[in-house]
């Protein structure tokens, strides 16, 4: 649904691409730039609906991430991390069949390399603490054996992520990871646009 705001600002005029004009173009990077100063928002809004399910598992979907991220930030890791930590499983309702991917791909802009490597295998890695249970490869991790990010996502899925299923745990509370989201989440390190096109607001 659109909001009031979407309804009653400015619009292109076009219908089709080849009809857009410079004035259009203004009117959607201005769009665009909003778009980009208000991810946290929207990335709160859906981590709230992780809440609503819990998989079979002794804590919901939620407080799992704030969990895995709550360690993490306890034990002193940078904030990028601890941001990949609590976003971790962002799509496990949007995607259950790759919900890995739904992470990597809203991370990858604001972090590292190695840590979007992390976040977009660490499924994989997390098997070796039950695929055996459901008749498959524990070791499925292992064809990631020699790759320089193996021991950062075996490290993570094994000090945080399968660690994160306590209800008893003491959980820091969403809200508490505002700042250090609109810290990560402050610029891209890429953007979409060619390099001096980015839209001027207007």
């Amino acid at each position: 649904m659109e909001t009031e705001s979407q309804l009653t600002g400015p619009r292109a005029g076009f219908r089709a691409m080849t009809e857009g004009t410079a004035e259009d173009w203004a009117i959607i990077g201005a769009d665009y730039l909003h778009s980009l100063q208000t991810v946290v928002p929207r990335v709160l809004a859906h981590l709230r609906l992780l809440a609503d399910g819990h998989g079979g598992f002794a804590v919901d979907r939620l407080e799992h991430c704030l969990q895995t991220a709550t360690r993490a930030h306890r034990a002193g890791r940078r904030d990028d991390y601890v941001a990949c930590a609590l976003l971790h499983d962002i799509g496990d309702t949007l995607c259950p069949a790759d919900h890995p991917s739904i992470a990597a791909a809203l991370l990858a802009p604001y972090v590292t390399e190695d840590l979007t490597w992390m976040v977009a295998h660490h499924a994989v890695f997390q098997g070796y603490y039950y695929f055996h249970h459901l008749g498959m490869d524990r070791d499925a991790r292992d064809k990631y054996a020699g790759h320089p990010y193996y021991d950062l996502t075996a490290e993570f899925c094994a000090e945080y992520d399968q660690a994160a299923f306590d209800p008893s745990y003491p959980s820091m509370a969403l809200e508490d990871f505002v700042p250090l989201l609109e810290q990560v989440f402050a610029a891209p390190s890429a953007s979409p646009l060619p390099a001096g096109a980015e839209p001027v607001a207007t």
